[in-house]
């Protein structure tokens, strides 16, 4: 299982779409090759964009099905992340 902290990577407001697209590709994508657990922690992050939430698991869902997200935990999520990740998902699975 791999745990990214990703307050330690974005500070208290997750919106840069290029960090996203950093971590998807440096560390997401090997670990779901690698058929390993993903746990996403939001702790201390007060909110997020919905391109940085898209540019961290579109193409995840894209290149590995909706059942991607089987292999992937949000952690410590407040309110306002969860129905950031809620559209992105709903967006990615109505458009499959």
């Amino acid at each position: 299982m791999i745990h990214i902290k990703l307050f330690e990577r974005v500070g208290i407001f997750a919106e840069n779409k290029d960090i996203a697209a950093k971590i998807r590709l440096n560390t997401l994508i090997s670990a779901l090759e690698k058929h390993q657990k993903i746990i996403l922690d939001f702790e201390n992050i007060e909110g997020a964009t919905q391109s940085f939430i898209h540019a961290l698991i579109s193409d995840l869902m894209r290149k590995y099905g909706n059942d991607v997200l089987n292999n992937i935990q949000f952690k410590s999520c407040n309110d306002t992340v969860k129905a950031i990740i809620t559209i992105v998902v709903d967006y990615m699975q109505e458009s499959a």
